[in-house]
């Protein structure tokens, strides 16, 4: 009775080996990254592909573990949610609130040790930051912030939710 159990979840691995998620690359920059939009400076940048882009961009590094299945699975879905987030590829398509909203989160995760995740962080020991790389994330999500709130030109208000949606 157990070989037969482990028979059939070795076929059932075997199987589930052909249905891939569609992985995260993109092969070009989208017309709407952030750094079509905003300075970003280039330790910034650096910053932001060694501990972001995995799960908040177009442009994920997998790491070999990914190519097996159900790994691949939770790890699609785990981007997917993160992109939800926060995506630094869409980023300029943001309504100007939402983008301010969103470097206001990005210091708070990153002020708060939430950001990038520990799960992740163990894993991918390259991406822990130090001190300096987050007190660098920090400013610049806040002194872009700060020019956004500067600039005239740009609309912050959040628009009013409609009745009966609270979240």
């Amino acid at each position: 009775m157990i070989k037969k159990i482990l028979v059939g979840l070795l076929i059932v691995l075997i199987i589930i080996q052909f249905i891939r998620p569609e992985k995260n690359i993109s092969a070009t920059l989208s017309e709407n990254d952030i750094t079509t939009k905003y300075d970003v400076p280039e330790d910034v940048k650096i910053i932001l592909s060694k501990a972001c882009n995995d799960c908040h961009s177009n442009n994920t590094n997998y790491p070999w573990y990914a190519n097996f299945q159900p790994v691949a699975w939770y790890l699609a879905d785990h981007i997917n949610d993160g992109k939800r987030h926060l995506d630094f590829s869409e980023f300029a398509a943001y309504e100007p609130w939402k983008a301010h909203h969103k470097l206001e989160e990005v210091a708070e995760e990153v002020e708060e040790n939430k950001m990038p995740l520990e799960d992740y962080v163990r894993i991918h020991e390259e991406s822990a930051l130090s001190e300096s790389e987050k007190n660098t994330l920090i400013s610049w999500s806040k002194d872009l912030r700060a020019q956004m709130e500067a600039d005239s030109t740009i609309d912050l208000t959040r628009p009013p939710r409609p009745e009966g949606n609270k979240h």
